[in-house]
């Protein structure tokens, strides 16, 4: 019978190498340890120390029995606080968003797992349409999408707001529509819609349509479209996530624009759930502390 119990004895045998101080360190009797191990053995079937006087050695199947043993409690503690909906500094989160928003959102919560050891964190680059999908079935708890949904089984409100940079190359010397037109547009999934929305704000009365543009190519990851930006192959429009977190980006520029516009995020969850407190810490730190970036 499965018996967690041997498992942990056997964790810390292996780590201390001693059934004495195995002994001391779980408050147990020595020949007590001797037991748990014997009794694990023959759960398992197989031999896992050779004994050698008062030493041992791990056999093959001992050092695979351990590293199964310490995954073992690490799922086991992973699972028991995440439990704990109460809890903001530990548990699982599983989130998904479109790659635009994870360049910086992500690497926002690698830095509070580096805080906080016992939270972990299931995160998906996906388009919408995919975000909504795994929402629905429950393979996220939380999505974040740049168009709103409307579906009666999910919750969708305005997030975030990141504004929309138009981005040439570094030598690009005008800023005229014609100029624009002249370079062409580099497109990405999301690209037309955000090149229309911001030149229609800036270029109000001769800015038509982006089908009167020349089309120079389309990318479907967008930390990717810059790179043919800075390469002088046309100009593109991203949110200034994408444009901070950019490789390119001292290769590239934003044109300075009257008129301001912003890619608008937002949450999508499940109606029916109820979503534990460590999600609304994360997504409220990372909104505060861009806002702080953003505002001059």
């Amino acid at each position: 019978m499965f018996n967690a119990q041997y498992f942990r004895t056997y964790i810390t045998l292996v780590e201390t190498g001693s059934f004495t101080r195995t002994a001391q360190r779980l408050d147990m009797t020595q020949p007590g340890v001797s037991q748990h191990i014997r009794k694990l053995e023959r759960y398992l079937n197989k031999t896992l120390l050779e004994r050698r006087g008062r030493g041992f050695t791990l056999t093959e199947s001992g050092r695979r029995a351990y590293d199964y043993a310490l995954k073992l409690f690490a799922e086991h503690e992973q699972f028991r606080h995440a439990l704990d909906d109460d809890l903001l500094d530990s548990g699982e989160c599983r989130i998904a968003s479109p790659g635009s928003v994870g360049l910086m959102f992500y690497p926002y919560i690698l830095g509070q797992q580096q805080m906080h050891p016992n939270l972990t964190v299931s995160y998906s680059f996906a388009f919408n349409h995919e975000i909504v999908n795994d929402v629905l079935e429950g393979r996220y708890d939380i999505g974040i999408v740049t168009e709103a949904v409307n579906h009666p089984d999910l919750e969708c409100h305005v997030w975030h707001q990141e504004p929309l940079c138009l981005v040439v190359p570094a030598d690009f010397v005008e800023g005229t529509l014609s100029d624009l037109m002249g370079i062409g547009f580099l497109n990405y999934y999301d690209g037309i819609n955000h090149a229309n929305a911001l030149l229609r704000a800036n270029y109000p009365d001769d800015f038509r349509s982006m089908t009167h543009f020349r089309h120079q190519g389309f990318t479907n990851e967008v930390s990717m479209v810059l790179d043919a930006v800075a390469r002088g192959l046309g100009f593109t429009v991203v949110s200034r996530l994408v444009l901070e977190t950019s490789p390119w980006q001292r290769q590239v520029k934003a044109l300075n624009l009257p008129n301001t516009v912003n890619e608008v995020l937002y949450l999508l969850r499940r109606r029916d759930s109820v979503l534990p407190k460590r999600y609304e810490k994360l997504l409220n730190g990372f909104h505060q502390e861009r806002m702080q970036e953003i505002t001059p």
